[in-house]
């Protein structure tokens, strides 16, 4: 084999593409034979191509993309890359205000996921403090919202409906009604909130 070859060899190798295709015909229980009647290719090339001795073309591997229901990106994509994870430490996290500058701050929060890439949906501690009612600002934003009390107790107010919450309560809602949170009492007050677009 050529230096070229040697090279080309080695940076497709990485990706694992082999083995990508063996796991997706294995998750569907789908033969090489099955497959390639699906495929129009050889159960001897497909055999190839899972065990890495042969790499396929673009053409190759896009039929037996769309037979699994998968973009060429799948293939591509180094795994370590591909899974989202995101470890955050309490001592990284930083504390907000809700709006900044605003006099009366409903609660503070802080990221609890803004390490992971490509989120699904975003996570926050939230410290939440007494307002009065007539002083809220109710917000809105696209999707739902989750919150759970940890500590203390509160008032969300969605819409013009309010709901007392106390610790380990937890309340869904539609996010894009305007909605307001406020501590009841002294004691301070925690809770998670999940908000997903």
């Amino acid at each position: 084999m050529t230096e070229v070859a040697n090279t080309i060899s080695e940076g497709l190798s990485r990706y694992s593409i082999g083995e990508k295709l063996r796991t997706l015909r294995l998750r569907k229980s789908m033969g090489l034979v099955e497959l390639g009647r699906h495929t129009g290719l050889s159960a001897a090339l497909l055999s190839k191509l899972e065990r890495g001795k042969l790499f396929p073309t673009l053409p190759t591997l896009l039929r037996i993309a769309m037979v699994f229901g998968v973009g060429l990106d799948y293939f591509f994509t180094d795994e370590r890359k591909r899974r989202v994870l995101g470890v955050v430490r309490k001592a990284e996290r930083v504390r907000f205000p809700e709006s900044p500058g605003t006099e009366d701050v409903q609660y503070y929060f802080e990221c609890l996921d803004y390490r992971a890439t490509e989120r699904k949906l975003s996570a926050y501690l939230a410290e939440f403090q007494e307002v009065a009612p007539e002083k809220l600002k109710p917000h809105q934003h696209a999707g739902v919202e989750f919150l759970y009390v940890t500590r203390g107790s509160m008032t969300v107010k969605i819409g013009s409906d309010e709901y007392a919450l106390d610790p380990e309560d937890a309340i869904y809602f539609d996010s894009s009604v305007p909605h307001s949170y406020r501590r009841r009492g002294a004691k301070a007050c925690t809770g998670v909130i999940v908000t997903v677009p």
